[in-house]
């Protein structure tokens, strides 16, 4: 079946309509969760770190959702390959936020361990502002998508370097100080692995940035995509 007709062509695009209205939504609880889990951190607040880990559920099952409707409309609607465009687009980008999502869910998960030691220098403060640049990378990522704007998400593409140059900042602070006080491995080591985890959603909220480019021109950005993190740690996925 294609979509030459009007009236097919009308129910395929309440389809896209309707998938794209569920990834705004996905969006938007992943925001939402990135702006908790680093107040929680912050303040060192158990039940709202809970409440972010209870809240990627939500996450994963709109995906689940996207997943299937995408796979509905490629069987039955046909589209041509412009639309096609936008519902791979649509699938990529739902992956993106499903995984930081996770990333989301693994920084809330440390907030109860560290919350039981004594805070460690200005670390705190350094991560807060590292989640809300990678948050205000995904707020950007997400509206350049609405407005098919390659242009800022070429801007978000760039901003993905500052991410990684606070984590390698991070990074070289805290083996620092393990190696001039072991007993601050642990925390510091928790730390860490919150560093990475945030500095992973800078890479996802590019990965939706440069679907918008290929949404919008038809092809992927040909220049590298900028990174800074200097680091060889094993990454911190889990």
């Amino acid at each position: 079946m294609t979509s030459d007709s009007p009236h097919i062509q009308s129910v395929f695009d309440r389809d896209l309509e309707r998938i794209q209205a569920l990834l705004m939504r996905m969006g938007g609880l992943v925001e939402a969760a990135m702006s908790d889990a680093a107040r929680a951190l912050d303040q060192r607040d158990e039940e709202l770190a809970q409440k972010v880990r209870a809240a990627d559920a939500e996450v994963d099952a709109l995906e689940h959702q996207i997943n299937q409707e995408c796979a509905r409309i490629i069987a039955l609607r046909g589209p041509n390959a412009t639309d096609l465009r936008t519902v791979l687009s649509v699938l990529k980008v739902a992956g993106s936020l499903e995984r930081m999502g996770d990333y989301t869910k693994n920084v809330a998960k440390r907030v109860t361990v560290l919350a039981g030691m004594p805070p460690v220098g200005n670390a705190a403060g350094t991560l807060r502002r590292m989640m809300r640049t990678a948050e205000l990378m995904l707020k950007d990522a997400l509206d350049a998508y609405i407005r098919r704007d390659a242009e800022m998400a070429a801007h978000v593409r760039l901003q993905d370097e500052e991410v990684d140059q606070i984590y390698n900042t991070l990074f070289r602070a805290f083996l620092t100080h393990m190696m001039e006080d072991p007993r601050s491995i642990t925390p510091f080591m928790h730390l860490h692995f919150v560093a990475k985890n945030i500095e992973r959603m800078g890479d996802h909220a590019t990965n939706i940035a440069e679907q918008v480019i290929y949404l919008a021109t038809g092809e992927l950005p040909a220049e590298p995509r900028p990174k800074a993190d200097t680091t060889s740690l094993t990454s911190a996925d889990g």
